[in-house]
């Protein structure tokens, strides 16, 4: 076998970096316009969080999209545990705590959903996680729509990087505000009576694409705010079945959209071949067994083969990698060839 050693500085480009979006659903797709929850009767599941999923819970393909809920930093919407303490132990605030602890500067008590005049906007949220293998890297700003059943008609909801590209910075990575819009076209533009940051019960939210997470200002979705069609109920000690008001509004909506987005490295090996290189061939129809001679008279003094498939190997001629072209490559004296091989991790 005849092998040929690279030239690291002419032969293989490192570290060649392309981001690349795709949907971020099952088998990739981009829209997402039924949903579905583990069981028949959405009663049945009694937490603050549900997993939705794409097909209905007899199917055994189904798999799971995302996760929604509800959290509320003085536990109000859930049931306290009787066995040990009914406070600081109920499921919402412990939610709330945990989407603090993940998202927020330390000593931040409290998100910011930019409320103007009314003091508790910041108290409570509706959460959308998405799968974190199904977002690899990050879900893809400015490429995710979420319809809600409004109480007068729908809320389309997207996020403000289209006007504010970069975000803000913070413990949980970039933040983008949620807002009124669309992506009609893939082009997302904000509209809307809704499209403003700010309102007496503050902003539609926060989405954090390095997290895969999108909050929700449940006062603003809240029936009396006149945006979706949830009303929010803040038990002090009982269970409120707040998610299923926001999966209802969502199902009602029928459309989710949403891209993930992923950077991949990618290294290039130019596989020189010159014109008296890998001329000739192991395989046996290509010379006799008897004395070695050429089975075709015209490879005499012009042998030629055909290059199918590159392989490439370490230093110790293991074989790391197979490349293969898509139709067989002419080689002969008279003809050289560069095989580009890119290897994408």
């Amino acid at each position: 076998m005849s092998f040929q050693r690279f030239n690291r500085a002419e032969d293989i480009i490192e570290n060649q970096r392309t981001k690349v979006t795709s949907g971020l659903w099952t088998g990739g797709g981009t829209d997402l316009a039924t949903f579905f929850t583990a069981s028949a009767t959405i009663g049945e599941q009694t937490g603050s969080f549900l997993d939705i999923y794409n097909k209905t819970h007899t199917d055994a393909t189904r798999e799971v999209q995302f996760s929604l809920g509800y959290a509320n930093i003085n536990g109000a919407g859930s049931q306290g545990n009787s066995t040990k303490s009914t406070l600081g132990r109920r499921q919402s605030r412990a939610l709330y705590g945990q989407f603090r602890n993940l998202l927020l500067a330390p000593n931040t008590d409290e998100f910011d959903f930019g409320q103007a005049t009314y003091t508790e906007a910041n108290e409570d949220f509706y959460f959308i996680s998405f799968q974190r293998a199904r977002m690899r890297e990050k879900v893809n700003p400015g490429n995710w729509e979420l319809h809600l059943d409004g109480a007068a008609n729908k809320i389309r909801l997207i996020d403000d990087s289209v006007a504010n590209p970069t975000g803000n910075t913070g413990q949980g990575g970039r933040v983008f505000n949620v807002i009124s819009g669309s992506i009609a076209d893939r082009t997302p533009t904000i509209s809307g009576a809704h499209a403003a940051l700010t309102t007496a019960t503050g902003s539609f939210g926060l989405f954090y694409p390095d997290m895969g997470v999108i909050l929700l200002n449940a006062k603003r979705l809240d029936a009396g705010g006149g945006a979706a069609d949830i009303t929010t109920a803040r038990s002090a000690d009982a269970f409120d079945d707040n998610p299923r008001k926001l999966f209802n509004s969502i199902k009602e909506g029928a459309n989710f959209t949403a891209r993930r987005e992923e950077e991949i490295s990618s290294t290039s090996f130019f596989c020189r071949v010159n014109n008296k290189r890998f001329n000739f061939s192991s395989n046996p129809t290509f010379a006799t067994s008897s004395d070695g001679s050429l089975t075709q008279a015209t490879f005499f003094k012009d042998p030629q083969t055909f290059i199918t498939q590159v392989g490439l190997y370490n230093d110790t001629n293991e074989l790391l990698a197979v490349a293969k072209l898509s139709k067989p490559l002419l080689n002969s004296y008279s003809r050289e060839a560069i095989i580009k091989v890119k290897l994408d991790f």
